[in-house]
């Protein structure tokens, strides 16, 4: 990996990105299109033997000092993700607490979430609990751990994890509440919004405009009469 990205160092660009960050971690200044050709071919040539393996390298890749190993890391993380199991995802919340910020903390979600769907009742519990961790970034994968599920969304967990974090200030669990509400109104819209005006707890104004973001356009799609079909035409 260092071998792929070093060559790409671009100075100026890597300060930009690190400001754009907050100036929280170092760069090489790769941007993201160099990045992902430099080391899709190595991701995909990495064939780990086990769980195991594969932990050890993204650990490698997590504890260096540019971002882009992170990002490295995490797109191991995504292709090998089958390799992981319920047993591993204490690793994982531990990787979630460590350099952490919104860019590798969502990254992770993809692949937390397909393991916690894999485990059932067991995954349930594990995201029950990680709700409530202390660490904000844990939370915030517990609110997001369903994106994507759309109609195997399990609601009755997303709307209650939304109404236990309603009252957190903190800008990233109000911005995750309201986009994983916003995900599923993809699926259901109409659920999302009775669930907002019928709940005893009060939503920030963030949280509200995330997961209304595209009411407006998904309404006016459901009613709009259905094209009409000639005959002889399918």
């Amino acid at each position: 990996m260092r071998a792929a990205l070093e060559p790409l160092k671009n100075a100026e660009r890597a300060a930009a990105m690190s400001a754009y960050m907050r100036n929280q971690f170092e760069y090489l200044g790769v941007a993201t299109p160099e990045h992902r050709a430099a080391v899709a071919p190595l991701i995909k040539a990495f064939s780990p033997a086990g769980a195991g393996e594969l932990r050890s390298a993204a650990e490698s890749l997590w504890k260096m000092r540019e971002r882009e190993y992170q990002y490295a890391a995490i797109g191991l993380l995504v292709r090998h993700q089958k390799l992981l199991s319920l047993d591993d995802l204490p690793w994982l919340l531990d990787l979630v607490r460590k350099r952490s910020w919104w860019d590798t903390v969502d990254s992770l979600v993809r692949t937390i979430g397909a393991i916690v769907q894999r485990a059932g009742k067991k995954g349930e519990r594990a995201m029950d609990r990680a709700v409530k961790h202390e660490n904000l970034w844990v939370r915030r994968i517990a609110m997001l751990h369903q994106l994507g599920l759309r109609g195997e969304c399990d609601t009755e967990r997303l709307f209650r994890y939304a109404e236990l974090l309603a009252t957190e200030k903190e800008f990233f669990i109000r911005k995750a509440i309201g986009w994983a509400l916003r995900d599923y109104a993809w699926h259901d819209w109409r659920a999302v919004e009775k669930f907002l005006t019928t709940s005893s707890v009060e939503f920030s104004g963030l949280t509200l405009r995330e997961a209304r973001k595209n009411f407006a356009a998904l309404g006016r799609k459901m009613e709009e009469p259905a094209p009409r079909t000639l005959p002889g035409r399918r």
